[in-house]
């Protein structure tokens, strides 16, 4: 089973993700959290597959997020796809240096989106 862990400020892109992946008939459980404070916690009591961040979160950002989780050596391989409105090539860079796995623009379109998940989930394996 796949365990994903969505987070993002909006229950509407939470809910997105979430359909997304019962559309793709994947077996999964979802985690969901507000913000990145609330996502370390779900982090440190579960064996999370796959992370899906947003960048803009009041309390602490994907960014910041990114950067604790990395300093772990325990989830150094685990795979964070940031998944935000930031469009602008600086924002692309500083993500990946600050650990993200892949980059996705919102609205991300559900085939790119469900291929971006399939590679990930091989490479997971």
């Amino acid at each position: 089973m796949v365990k994903i862990l969505v987070v993002d400020d909006s229950l509407i892109m939470r809910n997105i993700v979430k359909n997304t992946f019962a559309e793709m008939k994947i077996n999964h459980q979802c985690l969901e959290a507000e913000n990145g404070k609330q996502a370390l916690k779900i982090l440190e009591g579960n064996n999370v597959t796959i992370v899906f961040l947003d960048w803009n979160m009041p309390g602490m950002d994907g960014i910041e997020f990114l950067k604790i989780v990395r300093e772990k050596p325990e989830y150094k391989d685990l795979p964070i796809i940031m998944v935000t409105s930031e469009r602008g090539k600086f924002s692309v860079i500083e993500a990946l240096q600050s650990g993200a796995t892949d980059y996705m623009i919102k609205p991300v379109q559900a085939k790119i989106f469900k291929e971006k998940v399939q590679e990930i989930l091989v490479l997971a394996r």
